[in-house]
């Protein structure tokens, strides 16, 4: 249904009474994307053609697709938000030069198009009233009532705040409607309604702006459109974003799909009649049609595979449509007899829908002349919901116990969404998460309980622990997939049945986010260690800024407190807590902030003031993410230590002996500190150990089970051929401390199969 070139001149509708006031007189507005710019009407000097501020756009299109199902009272509220947004709009024009009261009807009429209730109606025909016009919420509140007014504003642009760059608006702008969205999915269907508009009628604007709005098309509201499965707005979406960001491309590829129908004609012809004899001969009665795949799904796959328009084949494909859910069965069973499938190339949808609630058989067969071609089979029921998704159902209105299996995964999705703006620090954040969870590729996994959960493809056993609870994914420690012990970084696959493992005092690990996949656990994974990290990077910053001033004869007690948050603020922190926290991330150096506050108690120059050597800091292994342990020396307790500041990473502490250390301290010394294990360390830290053992059978498991004997635990097994008959074991262990380690290698030295042996 195209809405862009439908306009009707209709004598002037009488101003409503009511609340909103008068339309005032107003300069040219450009608060609005795309198409939908709103101007005050151009001069008839220099557009003959524009049309006269009294006309107005025809309300019958949306008046008859409303009557269709909505009852005479509803059509009535309709028609009076038209009045108001009307008048509102009065003396706007659109870049193309119609009254701009004909993008709001337009948008209105697609949603009636997908039979959306009234409150949705209203809401499109406002949903630029706040932005564009003197209407307040509160207005649209006493008129129409909370359920619009909070649609109409949920769908406002922020355009009037003012933050950073165009990106964190933007991010904003999205992050307010996808949270709009998730306690109102009609938000979303009429912002898409409304997107859709736009991009139908983008070709009065500038090409840089074309560009512009098709490539956030692509990037944002199709993979919406997918998620929610409304499939035909998804593909008019990205033709639309494909012919205005790529408009030659789009041209010559058009052009050579118009070639390529007349050449292929014969084949498609012999393939339709073939599938049409077929499916009688065995009861079922099917509707066969041809269609086509979408330019940009074309131009995708050529980019993609490095292909040229003529290598690829599946160009063209066909739908069957059905009654039942057996005759599709039945279907693909004739269809296989009257020609050869291609092996791996079929896909049951049906039953394991796609996560955006997507149903089919797919298979592609070989047709004449070796050409493949795609066949897709389903019900009458699963192509309306092909077409329209999430708004072929009643989701806002629904109980959550009544919900369809594509409502409940739609609720969860929308769900998410809260979860991962409640552990984002930022707009841009948030929507880097969100983009993640766009993506229409996905795997289907088993709980252990076999319940399906669907995960983005390349999603990992942290991710599943996530999707599950966000407890199980804190407190994961290791996994099984179908039944085999595995990382928890390992990727997951279709059919994978995964169990994880937990431990109430295990916490997320920051190598995590190397490979989570999912927005909800890359949010809540950053969320804990911002939190955590904080809270222990205060302490630890505290503790090195009493040190360091204690060097200096100053008391951090004995500090007058005004003085104390001056010299914070004089050091570039907002508060104590802030320089604290800066001190133990290594942003800033403890012996600098010291002496910024020594200089402001004695008032003598930086020169006067000799810094003497400071204490050494003491550790007892319960710093959390404050205090990092060197994997390239791996030290212990009872190990000489050294201590070096890295920006934003906290303490990291290095044998004294490591060579990587002493080739780092000469570089920048200012930032290494000594450090001393205290007298009551506790807890499990990790070590090296190389050893180079005969290749006899059962070697591994003998030193395995020495290992466990004396009460350490293994982390990471690695191991090379070193000579013939022999092989270089690595372990990472964890042990208490130095002596333990030395007990575990005494230990391991007995066992006759190790020839050599040292600590890693």
């Amino acid at each position: 249904m195209d809405l862009s070139g439908s306009r009707i001149v209709a004598p002037p509708v009488a101003p409503a009474t009511g609340a909103l006031p008068a339309a005032k007189s107003r300069a040219p507005r450009r608060g609005k994307h795309g198409a939908d710019t709103p101007e005050a009407p151009p001069a008839a000097a220099t557009f003959a053609n524009a049309p006269d501020e009294r006309q107005v756009v025809s309300l019958a299109s949306l008046t008859r697709l409303a009557e269709a199902y909505l009852p005479e009272e509803d059509v009535r509220r309709v028609r009076e938000a038209y009045r108001v947004a009307d008048r509102a709009h009065l003396g706007q024009f659109r870049t193309s030069g119609e009254p701009y009261i004909s993008h709001p009807i337009a948008v209105a009429e697609i949603c009636a198009g997908w039979k959306l209730d009234t409150d949705s109606l209203m809401a499109a025909l406002l949903h630029d009233v706040l932005e564009d016009c003197d209407v307040s919420k509160q207005q649209l509140l006493e008129r129409f009532g909370p359920q619009v007014a909070d649609l109409v504003d949920g769908l406002t642009k922020l355009d009037r705040v003012q933050l950073s760059s165009k990106e964190e608006q933007q991010a904003e702008s999205f992050r307010k409607m996808l949270l709009a969205m998730a306690r109102d999915v009609r938000v979303i269907l009429i912002k898409l309604a409304d997107r859709l508009h736009n991009m139908r009628t983008l070709g009065a604007v500038d090409a840089a702006k074309r560009r512009r709005i098709a490539r956030e098309t692509f990037d944002i509201y199709a993979p919406i459109a997918n998620r929610l499965g409304l499939r035909k707005l998804y593909l008019e979406l990205l033709d639309l974003a494909f012919s205005h960001r790529y408009p030659m491309r789009s041209a010559v590829l058009r052009r050579a799909m118009l070639s390529a129908r007349g050449n292929r004609r014969e084949v498609l012809g012999r393939i339709l009649d073939a599938a049409q004899k077929a499916l009688p001969e065995i009861g079922v009665k099917a509707d066969v049609y041809g269609r086509e795949k979408a330019l940009w799904g074309i131009y995708e796959k050529m980019v993609q595979r490095r292909l040229s328009f003529s290598q690829v084949l599946d160009v063209y494909g066909f739908r069957v449509i059905v009654d039942t859910v057996p005759q599709c069965y039945l279907a693909l069973g004739a269809l296989h007899a009257a020609f050869k499938p291609v092996p791996g190339r079929f896909k049951d949808y049906i039953a394991i829908p796609k996560v955006n609630g997507y149903q089919s058989l797919h298979t592609t067969l070989v047709g004449p002349f070796g050409t493949p071609v795609e066949f897709q089979i389903r019900t009458r029921e699963m192509q309306r919901v092909a077409e329209s998704g999430v708004a072929a159902h009643w989701l806002y209105k629904a109980e959550q116990e009544t919900f369809t299996d594509l409502q409940k995964r739609t609720h969860q999705w929308l769900q998410s969404l809260l979860d991962i703006q409640s552990h984002t620090g930022d707009s841009l954040e948030f929507m880097e998460h969100v983009k993640v969870d766009l993506f229409p590729d996905a795997v289907y996994v088993f709980t252990p309980k076999g319940q399906i959960r669907s995960l983005p493809r390349g999603a990992t056993v942290i991710d599943f622990a996530y999707s599950v609870h966000t407890d199980i994914g804190d407190q994961a420690v290791a996994a099984r997939v179908n039944q085999e012990p595995v990382q928890l970084r390992t990727e997951l696959h279709n059919g994978d049945v995964v169990e994880v493992l937990t431990d109430a005092a295990s916490r997320p690990n920051p190598g995590w986010l190397a490979f989570v996949r999912t927005g909800k656990a890359r949010a809540q994974i950053r969320h804990f260690l911002r939190t955590m990290k904080l809270t222990e990077s205060v302490e630890l910053g505290r503790r090195l800024l009493e040190q360091a001033l204690a060097s200096l004869r100053i008391d951090l007690d004995d500090l007058d407190p005004a003085l104390f948050e001056r010299g914070a603020r004089d050091a570039g922190a907002r508060s104590l807590e802030e320089l604290y926290a800066d001190i133990g991330l290594g942003k800033r150096l403890a012996p600098v902030a010291a002496r910024n506050i020594a200089l402001l108690m004695s008032g003598k120059a930086a020169a006067t003031l000799i810094m003497p050597d400071l204490d050494p800091i003491f550790v007892n292994g319960t710093e959390g993410s404050a205090i990092q342990y060197a994997a390239c020396c791996h030290p212990l307790p009872g190990d000489a230590v050294v201590g070096h500041l890295r920006g934003g990473h906290g303490l990291t502490l290095h044998r004294a002996d490591c060579q990587a250390a002493g080739r780092q301290r000469t570089k920048d010394a200012e930032r290494w500190v000594e450090v001393q294990w205290s007298d009551d360390v506790s807890g499990l830290f990790r070590s090296g150990l190389d050893l180079f053992v005969s290749d006899d059978r059962g070697v591994l498991g003998k030193v395995a089970a020495e290992i466990a004997a004396a009460e350490a635990n293994i982390v990471h097994i690695s191991m090379d051929e070193e000579a013939e008959k022999t092989v270089h074991l690595r372990f990472v262990v964890q042990v208490r401390d130095r002596v333990h380690l030395a007990l575990l290698m005494r230990n391991l030295r007995k066992l006759p199969e190790v020839t050599r042996l040292q600590r890693g």
